[in-house]
């Protein structure tokens, strides 16, 4: 008989480099790692659907441009 405390356990795929450049080996994923998310992109949407700000405007005049703001290193006085 199995000793009951003994837990499933994950580990992660094999990684390649260290530190900020470590990644995981594309050539050790597989199906079973999960990589492949098709409704991803749906999700995106969903979780963060666009605000306002971010729509652009229709109703501005064509060839009309917003002006620049000045220069950070410009005085406005």
């Amino acid at each position: 008989m199995a000793d009951p405390r003994d837990k499933a356990t994950a580990s992660p795929p094999p990684t390649l480099g260290e530190g900020c450049l470590a990644r995981y080996d594309p050539e050790a994923l597989a199906d079973a790692d999960g990589t492949d998310f098709p409704g991803a992109a749906e999700l995106w949407r969903q979780l963060n659907p666009p605000d306002a700000a971010s729509v652009p405007a229709t109703d501005a005049p064509a060839g009309r441009q917003t002006p620049a703001p000045p220069p950070a290193d410009k005085s406005s006085k």
